[in-house]
């Protein structure tokens, strides 16, 4: 998504748990954690959509099996700006290429196409001599080349033109061989995906690796909660980020947040889509509204309907704490490295997260306890 920070080395192992974290004066005790692996960074890439939610089926790996796995973001990558980029040529060039997604586009990667682990992949950014994952220079020539497909000359100036005026301006027919070079981009920026590889001592497909997992990819649902919408029904979140129109559940938010609470308790981590752009203190570790602000489900649709609420950032929540007022909070695994003074690790505050979650992504049997 739109929100990075400069790089910072990986980190290395599980996240440890603590029952009182102290940052100066305000601490945090620990209502449960559930164990998830270790903080990532996404660097100069517009992947927290890709980072967070790898890291929430790591998550469930580890809740199922115990075994801790580091799952490839750049095969995720790879395949999703491939699908994206049909997907932009099928619709005539009236879609978005973008970095951001959402939580569905990996679920759909890896139903597609299977996973690989980190080590059977080129690490990020490496093939242009970064060693992190930096699109800088990627991502505007990948749209580009796919812009050209539709478009004679690619998309820069069409916005000039009313869709009449654009008419000329369009490709008779796809340009040929197009798939080609797109992917050959693609490959050169973030590695090709193996059609084998070996993983301790055994030698899979990218599907077959995925099969090992023990996921069952038909149990993870997106809840959401807005009015614009009745309660009760599914519909596709209109953010331009959410091109793969998956639905998700509109419910009241005090019922998803009690949902969050009854995962968390239940030993489920949940993966959170949501905004970050206002009193997210990245200095702090803390995310909280100001004093006297009290959310409501209709704070929530003016927000979004005037765009000062977007959805702009995708994290992994996988604990509650309470400050030392007993305020509540989630405790939230980022993806921008281990930064702040919990090391990658942020507190939201509960009416945080009640005014500013787009939507939650989890597995429908946490539901069901």
């Amino acid at each position: 998504m739109k929100i990075t920070l400069p790089g910072i080395l990986l980190a290395a192992a599980i996240l440890s748990s603590s029952a009182l974290v102290a940052q100066e004066t305000r601490s945090f005790k620990t209502i449960c954690e559930i164990p998830v692996t270790s903080v990532k960074n996404q660097y100069r890439s517009g992947t927290c959509w890709d980072y967070a939610t790898l890291g929430y089926f790591e998550a469930e790996i580890l809740r199922k099996s115990g075994k801790a796995y580091d799952l490839c973001e750049m095969f995720v990558v790879n395949k999703d700006y491939m699908d994206c980029a049909t997907h932009y040529v099928r619709m005539h060039g009236y879609s978005q290429i973008s970095e951001g997604g959402s939580c569905d586009d990996v679920l759909a990667v890896i139903r597609r196409h299977g996973i690989c682990p980190e080590e059977a992949m080129p690490a990020p950014g490496s093939l242009t001599g970064d060693p992190y994952a930096n699109f800088k220079v990627f991502f505007p020539e990948l749209e580009r080349a796919v812009s050209r497909a539709v478009w004679k000359g690619g998309r820069a100036d069409l916005n000039r033109f009313t869709t009449e005026e654009q008419a000329p301006l369009r490709n008779k027919e796809p340009m040929p061989h197009w798939k080609d070079s797109v992917q050959a981009l693609i490959d050169s920026y973030v590695g090709a995906c193996p059609e084998t590889f070996t993983f301790e001592g055994k030698q899979y497909t990218p599907k077959s690796f995925a099969r090992t997992l023990g996921l069952d990819l038909d149990d993870y649902i997106s809840l959401t909660s807005y009015t614009h919408h009745p309660f009760g029904e599914w519909f596709v979140i209109e953010a331009p980020y959410k091109w793969r129109l998956e639905p998700s559940y509109n419910i009241p938010i005090e019922e998803l947040l009690s949902d969050i609470d009854k995962a968390l308790d239940g030993g489920y981590t949940v993966a959170w889509g949501g905004d970050v752009s206002g009193d997210f203190s990245r200095k702090e570790g803390i995310a909280t509204l100001p004093e006297g602000i009290v959310p409501t489900q209709e704070m929530r649709q003016e927000q979004w309907d005037s765009w000062e609420f977007t959805y702009d950032h995708v994290m992994l929540i996988y604990g509650k704490a309470v400050d030392g007022n007993g305020k509540p909070y989630y405790i939230v695994k980022n993806s921008w490295g281990e930064i702040g003074p919990y090391k990658g690790i942020w507190y939201m505050s509960r009416d945080y997260m009640a005014l500013n979650t787009t939507y939650i992504f989890l597995n429908k049997n946490a539901l069901a306890q």
